[in-house]
């Protein structure tokens, strides 16, 4: 009888127990834009780099192991947050200084479109899995006349222990639970192979980006986010800020080169002046300094509010 194996990263439909299976045993790992498995060193960057590192062990299949609880910070699980703490007798002295308020959610703006289907007479290897996120089929052979794809369209969110995508509200604390939401869009066809084309187009020899990967966290006094693209070109980048807005210029020195252009909506109003920013070897890093000093519960306003209240303190004054 053909059953699903539970190992992470395998999920393979399989008759033969004695059949090798390639997992990761350890729990998986997200830090500060990093994402990685406990049991092996690969660290990248976007979700689908996480989904594509290769499994570190050998083994056999299984129904019945379980996933390794996911690394988490002391602190970092919602539902520890919303815990009630128990008084205690002893004074607790006055905070010194205003406290910082938690990183933001990462913000990813929606992905370019995919390929709406398959080639026509492309040729597709038995066991290969559709692309889109949280669908999971692998492709079997035979008519392909009644396929039904249900699937993600949006980016996936990894903020303080809750997990989730842009294109939906369901949230979930545990890894393994964050893999079993089911998709909140359909298609009458999978995306195994696709057409081949890059996203995004090509002028004049350069390759055209239509996104980056952004996140940003925020102190009381700035919001400070970061653009993740590799070799930026220090000498032909344009950075310009203006109140409610952020312009972005970026050519990048690859072989082709690759350019990101943007005017990004933002959220709050920012002091033009003091706004300072960064670029890095894969990144350009921002730094806002609020011109009214609220909370932003995302960096752009064109997005989707997750909501999630994130309050700046102010420091109290000893009596």
């Amino acid at each position: 009888m053909a059953q699903k194996c539970v190992h992470q990263s395998c999920s393979k439909i399989y008759t033969d127990p004695e059949e090798e299976c390639l997992y990761h045993p350890g729990p998986p790992i997200f830090h500060e834009g990093q994402k990685g498995w406990k049991c092996c060193k690969p660290r990248v960057l976007t979700f689908d780099e996480f989904l594509s590192i290769p499994p570190c062990t050998t083994g056999k299949h299984s129904t019945t192991d379980l996933p390794p609880t996911i690394e988490k910070k002391k602190g970092a699980d919602i539902s520890e947050s919303a815990s009630p703490t128990p008084k205690s007798s002893t004074p607790t002295p006055e905070a010194s200084r205003a406290p910082v308020a938690a990183p933001q959610p990462t913000a990813t703006p929606p992905p370019p479109p995919e390929s709406e289907d398959d080639e026509p007479g492309v040729e597709i290897p038995n066991g290969k899995i559709c692309r889109r996120k949280a669908c999971g089929i692998q492709y079997l052979g035979g008519s392909r006349e009644n396929e039904k794809c249900v699937f993600h369209p949006g980016a996936p969110i990894f903020h303080e222990g809750s997990k989730g995508y842009t294109c939906c509200k369901r949230r979930v604390l545990e890894f393994d639970e964050f893999m079993k939401i089911e998709g909140c869009e359909t298609k009458d066809k999978h995306l195994f192979i696709g057409s081949g084309k890059k996203k995004g187009g090509k002028t004049g020899g350069e390759e055209l980006l239509e996104t980056v990967r952004h996140d940003f966290y925020q102190t009381p006094t700035s919001v400070i986010a970061s653009f993740f693209l590799k070799k930026i070109n220090k000498e032909k980048a344009s950075v310009k800020f203006a109140e409610t807005e952020l312009s972005l210029d970026l050519p990048t020195t690859d072989d082709p080169p690759k350019r990101y252009k943007a005017v990004i909506p933002l959220f709050g109003l920012i002091n033009t002046t003091t706004s300072t920013f960064k670029i890095m070897g894969t990144k350009l890093e921002i730094n806002f300094v609020k011109a009214d000093g609220n909370s932003w519960p995302v960096l752009r306003s064109d997005e989707q509010r997750t909501g999630e209240i994130i309050q700046v303190g102010r420091a109290g004054r000893a009596l």
